[in-house]
């Protein structure tokens, strides 16, 4: 019963409370017990609530409902996503409008059916289990890359299976690299092989969060916690239940803030932010940083504990420069996508075009990479079917002035594969778009056959 469902229930004679345990227990629910409303917000303050059933008459005044409803008007301001089921044995129908009016989600007349009553309490469970996810979906403002590049270099091909590996576990892992080198990507694609892929994967920029609202943004908060909070906010553990919290720029995090959230990554336990109720978090951490984080301990800026704790597994991400078998394919890729979103014809790259993208050193990597391709469609002319070394925005000063990487063979042999991917392999149509002929783009593919054998 340790995720069974807490159902609260709030009346001053401990028959019933007693009798409404019984039944509820037996029906897989746990069960707290308050003998007055006032008990009952001190319960509902300290501990998990997942509905009320609250008798509307106390010893106060047995037949007005005016206990009742009180309670129901500060479960309204302070929970009110929390359900409330309102009973009595005087009922009658104003005082049902009433407690309907106030904040309750259903009444039920005492003495109860066992079908009745417990029917209304999985109904009302149900629908707020469905507004709850309404509410964490409508919070989830980072999109889900879906990368459908195939890495072809040998370094990403190791490191991709390396991944794999422990890609199903709930092992924390530290993903380091510079700049632009997709660890945004290779987190998702983490999420996607792990046991948690239908659960939510939230990615959170941690040099974006500024140091006063680290533990909303994180924990969240409650109506009220703070001046300008007017509304319950959910936090990023919360949003990530069940799945993956990925933590971008790790290293950004205030020095103030990194013990809150060691605690969390220690214990699975936090607070929101103007509420004393603890809350537990089952989510998978995913961290990432292009920070020297051995550089960063010794300064004292940031925690060693906390840095072993995200890293129980580390994985360095190569730069694109040391995948250089990769360059290429991967910038006709974006050509693709860019030709598709613009509207435009999707453009081969021409051997001048291929030396210079391999000759570059790619100091922004994959981002950089990307923004190239996208300035080159939109830049070169609706109509270009092939772009030349001058259609392509690289600055000469980072380009290197030998080209050791691919020889003019290996240049034509990239050529001839792109141009046969968008004729879907008619060799007619390719060699068109090459400016040759038939027999003469046969000659070709025969040749570097041979001697591929």
């Amino acid at each position: 019963m340790l995720n069974a469902p807490v159902i609260l229930v709030v009346d001053d004679r401990p028959d019933i409370r007693l009798s409404a345990g019984f039944i509820l227990e037996d029906n897989h629910y746990q069960v707290l017990e308050a003998e007055t409303p006032y008990q009952a917000q001190q319960v509902i303050k300290d501990q998990q609530v997942d509905l009320v059933l609250l008798d509307m008459n106390y010893s106060l005044d047995t037949t007005s409902g005016e206990e009742g409803l009180e309670l129901l008007a500060w479960l309204n301001k302070n929970e009110p996503h929390l359900p409330a089921i309102a009973m009595t044995a005087w009922s009658n129908v104003e005082l049902a409008v009433k407690s309907m009016q106030v904040g309750a989600n259903d009444f039920i007349e005492k003495p109860w059916k066992n079908q009745r009553l417990l029917q209304v309490i999985s109904q009302q469970l149900t629908l707020t289990g469905l507004k709850v996810q309404n509410s964490h979906l409508k919070q989830r403002l980072e999109p889900i890359a879906n990368v459908g590049y195939q890495w072809q270099s040998p370094c990403m091909t190791q490191l991709l299976e390396q991944i794999y590996n422990v890609a199903d576990t709930d092992v924390a892992i530290l993903l380091t690299g510079d700049n632009g080198t997709g660890k945004s990507e290779l987190a998702t694609y983490i999420h996607q092989s792990s046991e948690r892929k239908n659960e939510p994967f939230i990615g959170v920029n941690m040099g974006a969060i500024s140091e006063s609202l680290f533990e909303s943004e994180m924990f969240g908060h409650a109506k009220g916690a703070f001046t300008d909070a007017k509304n319950n906010r959910i936090g990023r553990f919360e949003l990530a239940q069940s799945g993956t919290l990925f933590l971008d720029e790790i290293a950004n995090i205030p020095l103030s803030q990194q013990a809150k959230l060691l605690r969390v990554v220690e214990s699975g336990e936090y607070e929101v932010l103007g509420s004393s109720k603890t809350q537990r978090t089952n989510c998978r951490l995913i961290s990432a940083s292009n920070g020297d984080f051995s550089a960063l301990i010794s300064s004292g800026e940031f925690r060693e504990d906390l840095f072993y704790r995200l890293n129980t597994i580390e994985f360095r991400v190569p730069s694109l420069s040391e995948r250089i078998d990769d360059i290429v394919p991967l910038a006709q890729y974006f050509l693709t996508q860019y030709a598709t979103k613009y509207n435009r014809h999707n453009p081969l790259l021409s051997p001048c075009a291929v030396a210079s993208l391999v000759g570059y050193q790619w100091p922004g990597n994959i981002r950089e990479l990307s923004h190239v391709m996208e300035r080159a469609v939109l830049l070169s002319g609706k109509d270009k079917t092939t772009l030349s070394a001058n259609d392509l925005p690289i600055s000469p000063k980072v380009a290197t002035q030998t080209m050791p990487f691919m020889t003019l063979e290996n240049a034509e042999v990239s050529l001839i594969k792109q141009a046969m991917v968008q004729a879907d392999n008619n060799v007619y149509h390719a060699a068109q778009l090459l400016g040759l002929t038939k027999s003469s783009l046969y000659r070709r593919i025969e040749k570097h056959d041979e001697l591929d054998r």
